[in-house]
């Protein structure tokens, strides 16, 4: 495939493993999981992929500020802020939540980066793509050159680094001879399940797209990821036919809330690192894997099925739920 201009900032490729302990305690189904998570320290997890090919368009445009959101402990942001730094832009972020008296997690590595740090409320963040516009409009008559990246770099762009992520695990698969039958990530902005459904298409993975919402509604997401693949089919003149009835998003395991843990998570957080070392999220590879593994439980996976989970990274946010981890 002719990928579209990218810049090389991931840690790439990341290895695929097994969980000894949790895929022995599974038994019928055979566990891998994509070690996304080690893409790089600040540059951490899926958003990276996605920022390789949105900055590369941001400096072809000689823009020198980046403007973006999400939650107030948002990856993507985290990510955005450190890219900015190391190749000298201003950055703008609009976070969603409220100002607390301690500044923990991604919201620290914001600060320490340098981002200028607007946090908004959630109801102005229903309108925060016309926020950034307006900001960026603002930047534009003082001289700047400001560039928008949407919440997650989940746009056409930014799903091109989740397809090179398709061609990768099917390399990889094919290196080890390994098939997997399902392949499942969390869902927080659709970017990186359109990518995969997109590389799944050119590179010939069998396997099943699953996504796991951790926050809106499946039909949200089934609507958002078709609109991303079919931008991307058109830019690119990909010939590819995608119809929103093969997009699988799993709801059930949103709780009350984005960022919202709930008991299974926070003892699943526990059990991965005490028993494999690996570390998930509450916002986001937590609400995931336990998704996953009720879907076995439940035979919504069947038996003998073989696995992959995608763990998207997240690890600076859970340094701001250090509450709910070890209660008083």
């Amino acid at each position: 495939m002719n990928y579209p201009p990218s810049i090389s900032l991931a840690l790439l490729p990341t290895r695929i493993e097994k969980p000894p302990r949790l895929a022995a305690d599974l038994k019928e189904v055979e566990l891998f999981i994509k070690r996304d998570d080690l893409t790089g320290c600040l540059n951490s997890g899926n958003k990276i992929r996605k920022l390789e090919f949105v900055l590369a368009e941001a400096l072809n445009q000689e823009a020198d500020t980046l403007i973006t959101c999400g939650g107030i402990q948002s990856n993507h942001s985290r990510a955005t802020a450190s890219v900015a730094a190391r190749y000298g832009l201003q950055c703008v972020l609009f976070l969603k939540g409220k100002e607390t008296p301690s500044v923990e997690g991604n919201l620290l590595l914001d600060r320490l980066l340098g981002a200028e740090i607007n946090v908004i409320s959630e109801e102005e963040y229903l309108q925060v793509d016309n926020t950034m516009a307006r900001e960026a409009q603002r930047l534009r008559s003082l001289g700047r050159k400001p560039y928008v990246i949407p919440e997650g770099a989940s746009n056409w762009l930014g799903a091109m680094g989740y397809v090179r992520a398709a061609e990768e695990i099917r390399n990889q698969l094919d290196a080890t001879g390994i098939s997997v039958d399902f392949i499942v990530s969390a869902c927080g902005s659709g970017g990186t399940y359109a990518g995969l459904l997109i590389g799944k298409k050119i590179f010939g993975l069998k396997a099943r797209l699953l996504a796991i919402n951790v926050c809106q509604t499946p039909q949200h997401f089934k609507e958002k990821i078709h609109a991303i693949c079919l931008e991307a089919n058109s830019r690119l003149n990909l010939g590819l036919s995608v119809e929103k009835g093969e997009i699988e998003v799993v709801g059930g395991y949103v709780g009350d809330g984005y960022a919202r843990p709930y008991p299974q998570v926070i003892k699943l957080i526990r059990r991965m690192a005490r028993t494999e070392g690996i570390i998930l999220d509450p916002v986001y590879t937590g609400k995931a894997m336990h998704g996953l593994l009720d879907l076995v439980s439940s035979g919504k996976i069947p038996k003998k099925s073989r696995v992959l989970f995608i763990h998207t990274g997240g690890i600076f946010s859970l340094f701001a739920y250090t509450k709910h981890i070890f209660p008083t």
